[in-house]
């Protein structure tokens, strides 16, 4: 039978929730008292699980005046208000662009983050839930992922669009377009070529297949990058030269079942102000769900920072 999603969730962040508690179980263990070696411990916790420096500071800073100003007695029961800074945090305006409406989206990222497979997954769960959905397979130059995704989109029962390995992405966006003009589709998801972000050549192409699909596009474009968060801050310079380059909807952190720094979510949504999506904690189809704020905070703090 399989697992309620919140549990899968609590499984995959066991390690980062670990770590953290390690950090946490540590600050409770050197007594009660708020002083300023409290907080300065607390700052490193949160850094050690790669929350960022933004994100840590604002969350330290709230929590001194919520101790202030609530009186708060004692380091546990400051600790005990850390999950809802966390659901805080990672909370950030914005629509899912696979369940907003109508849409295009690109699906961008480096190579080895998984962003075919999600893409497979994805159109699996669209399909399942009733919408029309066509794939681009616009990777022209991995043969691997455009078998990879022919298999995902056979087991989603959704056509998928190619062309020859080594053919130009944007006629692939094209094709795909019209494709899903004609059958009038209400999501069209195109797979792009891993591209390091530090390939001008490379982001210009990709550029440019944006540009195609904006002008052919009978719905809005959405742009969405998968992340492995086992990358952790140098997936977060990555997500900055997307983002800077295209303007991303949307992440998607795949991989946080094999990370004990899984606060890159919170510092990779909190410093480019784009909502974390998605979130991967395993490799099946159920594995890749719609982000919960607070199911996040919980699972990655646990029921107690002492752990008892």
């Amino acid at each position: 039978m399989t697992q309620p999603w919140y549990k899968r969730l609590g499984n995959g962040l066991a390690r980062t929730r670990g770590e953290l508690q390690g950090h946490l179980n540590v600050l409770l263990r050197r007594g009660p008292d708020l002083d300023e070696q409290f907080w300065e411990e607390l700052e490193d916790a949160l850094l050690q699980a790669d929350m960022g420096v933004t994100a840590t500071t604002e969350m330290t800073g709230r929590l001194r005046d919520t101790a202030a100003r609530e009186a708060l007695p004692d380091a546990t029961a400051v600790l005990a208000r850390l999950a809802d800074e966390i659901a805080a945090e990672v909370r950030v305006p914005g629509d899912d662009p696979f369940t907003s409406g109508p849409a295009t989206v690109l699906v961008v990222g480096v190579n080895g983050t998984g962003k075919t497979t999600s893409v497979g997954k994805i159109a699996k769960s669209a399909a399942d839930a009733g919408r029309h959905v066509v794939i681009g397979s616009a990777d022209t130059f991995r043969a691997a992922a455009i078998e990879q995704l022919r298999i995902w989109a056979e087991r989603a029962e959704v056509p998928v669009i190619e062309r020859a390995h080594g053919a130009d992405p944007a006629a692939v966006v094209f094709d795909t377009i019209t494709e899903g003009r004609a059958r009038d589709a209400d999501l069209i998801l195109i797979d792009t070529a891993g591209r390091l972000h530090t390939s001008s050549d490379l982001m210009a192409e990709l550029v440019k297949v944006k540009r195609v699909a904006d002008r052919e596009s009978p719905h809005p474009v959405r742009v969405v990058l998968v992340m492995d968060a086992t990358t952790g801050q140098n997936g977060l310079v990555q997500a900055r030269e997307f983002h800077r380059a295209l303007g991303l909807d949307g992440l998607v952190l795949t991989k946080l079942d094999g990370t004990a720094k899984g606060g890159i979510v919170v510092a990779v949504s909190r410093e480019l102000g784009v909502p974390v999506v998605r979130v991967g904690v395993g490799e099946g189809v159920a594995d890749l769900e719609a982000f919960e704020p607070d199911a996040f905070a919980a699972a990655i703090v646990g029921e107690s920072p002492a752990g008892s």
